[in-house]
């Protein structure tokens, strides 16, 4: 494995060890036994360095797709979405580099294109439900991103506890159905 390789496999173990605050280019350079300095030999700054640790997160968001069930599009839809939350739940300092933009790149073109694929998949599966009884003539990228966020939202006010007490949900998966419910009928 290369200096890079390392760096960004060292950088993510940092990242899931001990959260987002740990990854600094100093913390990453000593976890990874290397000089202070070896860091910005291989990559621009820390953003630079985190963009590739985040490609690593929205690839493995990415392989999720191979474990949707074979089914009706609903069905995949609502796995997919099962699917998200999971992630997010399973890798909470992940899922928050992966959408933090003042510590990423967000033009870091292998990020936007990983990022783009992840999106592209969600939306095809929101089109195949799309039926001309469930918002016809809306545009089913506009669909997926009202849906995303809504998933995005779930997951993200639950990591960060702001749900669980205030909206009596004994389980994000609970709160997960009902929001589908009320996305999908």
């Amino acid at each position: 494995m290369g200096t890079r390789s390392h760096l960004i496999s060292t950088a993510n173990a940092l990242l899931v060890e001990e959260g987002v605050g740990a990854v600094t280019l100093r913390g990453i350079a000593k976890a990874a036994g290397v000089s202070h300095g070896a860091p910005l030999r291989h990559f621009s700054g820390r953003a630079e360095l985190l963009s590739a640790v985040a490609v690593l997160g929205y690839r493995r968001l990415l392989e999720r797709r191979e474990q949707l069930p074979d089914g009706t599009a609903r069905e995949r839809l609502t796995a997919a979405c099962h699917g998200y939350l999971d992630f997010a739940l399973g890798n909470p300092a992940m899922f928050e580099l992966m959408f933090r933009r003042d510590l990423i790149d967000p033009g870091d073109p292998e990020l936007v294109a990983v990022s783009s694929a992840v999106f592209d998949f969600f939306a095809e599966l929101v089109a195949a439900v799309q039926t001309p009884d469930w918002h016809p003539g809306t545009d089913p990228r506009l669909l997926a991103t009202s849906l995303w966020a809504a998933l995005h939202g779930l997951a993200q006010l639950w990591l960060w506890g702001g749900l669980a007490g205030a909206s009596f949900a004994p389980s994000a998966e609970v709160a997960l159905a009902v929001t589908l419910d009320a996305y999908l009928g």
